[in-house]
């Protein structure tokens, strides 16, 4: 069974943790996660973007002028997209973009990139996250200590003290265990996870 060390905000071992191999340390498909990044991005677009036709300008429908007789092109009505105010041709329209991923693939995609960022020691595990005030200061000095930067904090409930401190930290987020997701993790290149948050999430990713 994989094992992790437990420290305390001043980077001092006060224990040992037992991983779940089925999550922090199974086989990593990276297919999975290839594609669970893409469905999430994806469906983050809000599809909203577009430009009126010829159907939606205003105007009259009217023909222009009469179809024979004035030695002109033929044409239908001004709101033609060769007239001036007239409709767009060909251009964007609004567009729902839902991709779906099964809960399993899912499930298993998570997987896949945390035992990748064990396997690669990219993972910290602390015993808890708990500052005593809001310090933006206090926050940088304990990264600092174990000397990480462009971190991901995962943490096993609200701790507001913490969230406020690390809001105008640059390249760090903080996360509920709950809220984890495959992008976040890919994006950030450390995690450092409390203790109760690792039982929660291998609770939440077992096979």
């Amino acid at each position: 069974m994989a094992t992790i060390d437990v420290y305390d905000l001043n980077k001092n071992k006060v224990a040992e943790l037992e991983l779940n191999d089925e999550v922090f340390n199974t086989e990593v498909k990276e297919y999975l996660i290839h594609e669970a990044v893409r469905v999430q991005l994806t469906n983050r677009r809000a599809g909203t973007v577009a430009v009126k036709n010829r159907s939606a300008v205003s105007g009259s429908g009217k023909k222009p002028f009469k179809q024979k007789g004035t030695g002109n092109a033929r044409q239908g009505c001004k709101r033609a997209p060769q007239y001036p105010g007239g409709g767009v041709a060909f251009g964007p329209q609004q567009k729902v973009y839902n991709l779906s991923m099964n809960k399993k693939a899912r499930r298993a995609a998570l997987r896949s990139v945390l035992s990748l960022v064990y396997k690669e020691n990219k993972m910290t595990v602390v015993k808890d996250l708990a500052l005593d005030a809001i310090s933006t200061q206090g926050f940088v000095s304990v990264l600092n200590k174990f000397d990480i930067d462009k971190t991901l904090v995962i943490v096993d409930g609200d701790n507001r003290n913490l969230t406020l401190s690390a809001r105008n930290v640059k390249h760090v987020k903080v996360l509920q265990s709950d809220a984890l997701n495959i992008f976040d993790v890919m994006k950030f290149q450390n995690i450092i996870f409390t203790q109760d948050a690792v039982r929660k999430v291998e609770g939440a990713l077992q096979a």
